[in-house]
C-alpha cells in the first residue's frame, strides 16, 4: 500500500454516485453542495462551468471537473442561460434511486455524470483540500487510464444494463485516483504548498508511509532517519521544505486523526486507544489531544457522537 492509498484511506475519501444529467436546449443549474467535493464527467455534449468570481470554462466531451468541497457553482448550455436552484430533495432522489435529472426542453444531446467524494471531517491528514478550488483536465489526457475510463463510463451511461448503479460507482471511486494522477504529472508546481508535494519526494513520500504504516511505534526523527538510511538533518530539512512540517508534528497529527476516528466509532477506554496510537499513558495522551483539538478525549467523544447522531449527520 503506497502513500496515497494510506491516506485515502485514513481520511475515509469514498465516492458517491451523484446525478446522471440528461441536458436539451438552454438549461442552467446551481448547486452548493455543503461538505463534499464535487465531480463532473461530460461524456457528450457541452456544458457551462460558472464559479463565482471566474469566467465560465467551457466543458467539452471527455473533459472531467473536481471542485473542492463547499464550492457553490452553476452548470448551464451556455454562459447567458437562465440559472435555477436544483431542489436538494430532488437530486438526492435521484441519487439514491440512480435515475436522470432531466434538464432543458427538446431531445438531450448532453450527458454529464454527477458525483460526490466525502472524507471524515475528524481527520486533518486530507488529500481533497489539497487541491485547488478547481482542477480542469481536458479531454484525451495524453493517453492516460482517464481516458480509457472516461470512455467507459460514458458506454455505461449510454447503454445502461444491470448493476449499472454498482458498476457507475466504483468507476466514481477510480476516476478520484486517475484524476489524481493526471493532474499531478500535467502541474507540479501547483502541489508545492500542500501535503500532494510528498507524493512526487521519494524520500518524504517513503517516511511518511513508514509512519502511517506503524504510528504506534515510538518514532523519533533519528529513528525515521535510520531506517531511511538518511542523516537527521538531511530528513528534517527535506521534510520541513516539502511538508512545511516537521516529522514529529505530522506524526502527531496522524495519531491525534486515528485516535478521535476511534473516540468517536467505537467504545475502547483511554488506555487501549493511547497504547494503539504510541502513547505510553492515558496522561500523555490526553494532554496530547488536548493540545491538537482544544478539547479532553473524553469531551471530544461525546460532542463527536452528538454531531453523528444529528441530522444530515457523516455515515463515517
Amino acid at each position: 500500500m503506497d502513500l496515497l492509498d494510506q491516506v485515502l484511506m485514513a481520511a475515509g475519501v469514498r465516492g458517491v454516485l451523484g446525478a446522471r444529467i440528461d441536458a436539451a436546449e438552454s438549461w442552467g443549474i446551481s448547486w452548493n453542495p455543503l461538505g463534499t467535493a464535487a465531480f463532473y464527467a461530460v461524456t457528450s455534449g457541452t456544458a457551462w462551468l460558472g464559479l463565482p468570481g471566474r469566467p465560465p470554462e467551457q466543458l467539452m466531451p471527455g473533459d472531467v471537473v473536481l471542485l473542492r468541497a463547499g464550492t457553490a457553482h452553476t452548470l448551464s448550455s451556455d454562459p447567458d442561460a437562465a440559472v435555477g436552484r436544483c431542489s436538494k430533495e430532488v437530486a438526492e432522489l435521484a441519487r439514491a434511486q440512480g435515475a436522470v435529472l432531466r434538464f432543458g426542453s427538446g431531445e438531450p444531446h448532453g450527458h454529464i455524470l454527477g458525483a460526490a467524494y466525502e472524507h471524515d471531517p475528524a481527520v486533518s491528514i486530507q488529500v481533497l483540500d489539497s487541491l485547488p478550488e478547481i482542477v480542469h483536465l481536458r479531454a484525451e489526457h495524453g493517453g492516460s487510464s482517464l481516458d480509457d475510463t472516461v470512455r467507459l463510463l460514458a458506454r455505461e451511461l449510454a447503454h445502461p444494463q444491470i448493476a449499472s448503479t454498482t458498476v457507475l460507482g466504483r468507476l466514481v471511486d477510480i476516476l478520484l485516483v486517475q484524476l489524481l494522477r493526471v493532474w499531478l504529472s500535467q502541474n507540479p508546481p501547483a502541489a508545492r504548498n500542500s501535503w500532494l508535494a510528498a507524493l512526487s519526494d521519494p524520500l518524504v513520500s517513503d517516511a511518511m508511509s513508514r509512519l502511517h504504516g506503524d504510528p504506534a511505534r515510538p518514532w523519533t526523527t533519528d529513528l525515521l532517519a535510520a531506517e531511511l538510511a538518511i542523516s537527521r538533518t538531511t530528513l528534517a530539512r527535506k521534510f520541513q521544505t516539502v511538508a512545511h512540517e516537521t516529522p514529529g508534528r505530522y506524526l502527531t497529527r496522524l495519531r491525534m486523526d486515528l485516535a478521535a476516528v476511534r473516540l468517536r466509532d467505537t467504545d475502547d477506554g483511554l488506555e487501549a486507544i493511547a497504547r494503539a496510537v504510541g502513547y505510553t499513558s492515558v496522561y500523555a495522551f490526553s494532554r496530547a489531544f488536548r493540545k491538537d483539538r482544544q478539547q479532553a478525549p473524553g469531551s471530544f467523544r461525546r460532542a463527536a457522537r452528538a454531531e453523528a447522531e444529528g441530522p444530515g449527520a457523516s455515515t463515517h
